[in-house]
């Protein structure tokens, strides 16, 4: 049996309406580098050593060792920790480490707001006037 004509234009052509637009992926960050890289402007970054890095809201039982432990897997130099003059026990809540090359500093940057004990830490550029 033939079918009527009309029966095959039941879907008419309106249904190109509800297709959604194409992801323009030209905007998408690629994941990659996205996870790998920092998002730390490289031109901060000091052009010769020390390279230290600021830590900001430091538990206030942080040792030495559990920075280094922190930082693991970088070439760390040094750490610094200030304490509170009236109270030598006491530490100020933030610190120095000091790498030994670009790249460990680059990554150390990268653990930024990762916590360490029960707080998120801040790691950032030291100001380099300070050691002068």
């Amino acid at each position: 049996p033939r079918f009527p004509a009309a029966s095959t234009t039941w879907h008419s052509n309106d249904d190109d309406v509800y297709r959604a637009p194409p992801i323009d992926r030209s905007i998408l960050p690629t994941a990659p580098r996205a996870a790998r890289e920092p998002n730390i402007d490289r031109s901060r970054l000091p052009k010769s050593p020390p390279y230290t890095a600021f830590l900001g809201n430091l538990p206030y039982d942080v040792t030495e060792e559990s920075i280094k432990d922190f930082f693991r897997g970088l070439n760390i130099s040094a750490v610094r920790l200030p304490r509170e003059p009236t109270n030598p026990e006491r530490l100020k809540g933030f610190g120095y480490a000091e790498f030994e090359d670009i790249d460990s500093l680059f990554q150390a940057l990268s653990l930024n707001e990762e916590s360490l004990g029960n707080r998120r830490i801040r790691v950032d550029v030291a100001d380099q006037a300070q050691d002068k």
